[in-house]
């Protein structure tokens, strides 16, 4: 499989870039020439193309690689994929479920921790040496608050397990209520924010999910709530967030996604009660590691006309 041309579309994993280089002729959107250049030159070598959640295969690229045969995402997400030019010109596509569930609901509870016990401050406070002049402030527990997940899937049920360990009562929004789940189900995310002390967003980004949270989810879930979002960031509604965290309309919020990554809200710096992570919930040795793994196994699989691993299309 030497010879057959892969699309890497920004740098990655050196891991997954080595596989890949080792495997394939690797071709990087990083190295000069200009993209545009690029695909005059390169367009109909391309048989492949492996994105992410921040660069994947929008129309625009996919109308420029006349050969492409398949996508193979190292992320689960898909929102950086056009699936319906792909389905149209019979293009492959798939992700990385399943091998990093466990690190994003790790991460969530993480984040709620970290916000509800404010340890980021409390770090700076004994670093500065403030500890020496009084104790730091009382925080507030999370053993026992009420938990609502937007999105009860694989991520999704992975945090409610978790959050039950804590004693906490565990509800969720999803398109349709589960079967066999003992959770409450409400039907609007405006009810669910109304019942939460922790609002927890793991769904899937689609036209109908974006700025799920907007102003008036934000204002049910109140003064005493917070925000966890480990989706992706249209999830929430950038500017409404930030305000209510400045006006107090909410208690605070645990984010590891953003509208327009990598730029940050900077309003957001300054606030003690948020807890910022850089789309990194994923990101540990072993999970980037077996995500892209499973990216060269579906390559692998699809030119060696093998059926794929975690097909999405």
């Amino acid at each position: 499989m030497e010879k057959i041309g892969v699309l890497m579309t920004c740098r990655m994993s050196s891991y997954l870039e080595q596989q890949l280089n080792n495997r394939f002729n690797l071709f990087g959107f990083w190295e000069p020439p200009s993209k545009s250049e690029f695909l005059t030159h390169y367009s109909n070598s391309i048989r492949a193309v492996v994105g992410n959640a921040f660069f994947g295969a929008d129309s625009e690229l996919i109308d420029g690689l006349p050969n492409l045969e398949i996508v193979s995402s190292y992320s689960v997400g898909l929102d950086k994929i056009d699936l319906a030019k792909c389905k149209e010109r019979g293009i492959r596509v798939t992700n990385t479920p399943d091998v990093l569930t466990d690190d994003v609901a790790d991460a969530a509870i993480g984040l709620a921790l970290a916000t509800l016990r404010r340890i980021c401050v409390a770090d700076g406070f004994v670093r500065n040496g403030f500890w020496k002049n009084g104790d730091f402030e009382l925080t507030t527990k999370f053993t026992g608050k009420s938990v609502g997940i937007i999105g009860l899937g694989r991520i999704g049920s992975a945090i409610a397990k978790r959050a039950e360990a804590f004693g906490c009562p565990i509800s969720y929004h999803s398109r349709s209520k589960k079967p066999n789940v003992n959770y409450k189900y409400y039907s609007t995310v405006v009810d669910l924010a109304a019942n939460s002390e922790i609002l927890i967003v793991a769904c899937t980004l689609t036209e109908e999910t974006r700025h799920i949270v907007n102003r008036k989810v934000l204002d049910v879930l109140g003064p005493k709530g917070i925000l966890i979002n480990i989706g992706r960031g249209a999830h929430v509604d950038e500017a409404e967030l930030v305000a209510a965290l400045i006006e107090g309309r909410i208690g605070g919020a645990g984010l590891d996604v953003y509208q327009t990554e990598p730029e940050v809200p900077e309003r957001l710096f300054g606030l003690e009660n948020v807890v910022l992570l850089s789309h990194a919930a994923s990101d540990t040795v072993e999970t980037c590691t077996a995500m892209a793994d499973l990216v060269i196994a579906n390559l692998e699989a699809h030119f060696l006309h093998r059926p794929l691993l975690t097909p999405v299309l």
